[in-house]
């Protein structure tokens, strides 16, 4: 078997570094990429989740810069995903939504904002991914390295309600899959998680609220993207993670919204999310490319867990949500239960 991968923190944390953590919360409305000589351009309001907001920036900058993106400025409104995508659902405006699982833009396909064909593309309109990991305080003093350790009595963890945020789905998925084997034993994954949600003080609505009350002192370990916690590291945070031994792909898809005032700009910066600067404006930001030739740039920084397993292996997530997240999925009667 192949080590986890931990990385531990590059510094203490300090308030600032807090400060801007928090600013970046669910909710929050910004403008990425806008400069003083692209303002009098269109603007694209771009509605997504909150965790890839680091990301964004750097894409509206770059793609600013562009002839496809001259003058063209991003507006960006981000929020727990699920909340999001019924937002838009329900009329909101939008240009382009990032969400962070598919079932959320399958609301606006049956809603009639996104084409059907919206994932046509080589990659399945997914633009850039992460993985599962176990973020834990520096030093790792409960010695957390596998899912087992967190149905441990003395583990607290930290994850958001699968309710209102995709990330909770996948941080869920994660752990299901390794302990029911693919999906093979069901209800090994399912006696699992009702263990698992026992040891969950609280429910924050997104991942990054998930990530504000980890840092905030509440929990033993932290269940996000492995691209989050790359962010606070970076940051300075107190923290480190692990990329465990066997853990799920996470794909975060992007789709242009059909009544877009402005589509052909909309359509275009979509397009730039896969050339190679956009992929490796992706990596450098923290997010796993979906291009290989950039990814083998990038191995070094993204480990490969011995066992990655992605949604596919689970049936797709029409099967996924309805059996596990749907209305009467069990996972959550699992934890409405638990609530």
């Amino acid at each position: 078997m192949f080590p986890s991968r931990r990385v531990r923190l590059l510094s203490a944390a300090a308030v600032a570094a807090a400060l801007t953590l928090t600013a970046c919360s669910t909710g929050s409305s910004d403008t990425v990429g806008e400069t003083a000589a692209s303002t009098s351009g269109p603007s694209l309001t771009l509605v997504g989740y909150a965790v890839p907001k680091n990301g964004w920036d750097a894409i509206g900058a770059a793609f600013a810069s562009t002839e496809n993106g001259d003058n063209v400025t991003i507006n960006a409104d981000y929020g727990a995903s699920g909340n999001q995508s019924r937002k838009v659902a329900d009329g909101a405006p939008a240009d382009i939504v990032n969400f962070s699982v598919e079932p959320d833009v399958t609301r606006l396909v049956k809603a009639g904002k996104v084409d059907e064909a919206w994932n046509q593309n080589a990659y399945g309109g997914v633009p850039f991914g992460s993985v599962v990991s176990i973020v834990t305080r520096p030093g790792n003093p409960k010695n957390i390295r596998t899912w087992e350790d967190l149905i441990r009595p003395d583990v607290q963890v930290i994850s958001p309600s699968p309710l209102s945020s995709g990330s909770a789905k996948w941080n869920l998925l994660a752990p299901y899959a390794s302990v029911s084997n693919g999906g093979q034993d069901r209800q090994a994954g399912l006696d699992y998680v009702t263990e698992l949600v026992k040891h969950f003080p609280v429910q924050p609505d997104s991942g990054r609220s998930a990530s504000e009350a980890f840092l905030q002192g509440q929990g033993d370990v932290l269940l996000s993207y492995e691209n989050e916690a790359l962010l606070l590291e970076g940051q300075g945070q107190p923290v480190e993670h692990i990329v465990p031994d066997q853990t799920f792909r996470i794909d975060n898809p992007v789709a242009v919204v059909n009544s877009s005032a402005n589509l052909e700009q909309a359509n275009a910066l979509n397009d730039y999310l896969y050339t190679a600067d956009g992929q490796k404006i992706w990596a450098d930001s923290g997010f796993r490319p979906v291009d290989p030739a950039v990814a083998a740039d990038y191995t070094d920084k993204f480990p490969t867990p011995q066992k990655l397993y992605t949604i596919d292996d689970l049936g797709g997530w029409a099967a996924v949500d309805s059996d596990l997240f749907g209305e009467n999925g069990a996972i959550n009667a699992i934890y409405k239960a638990s609530s």
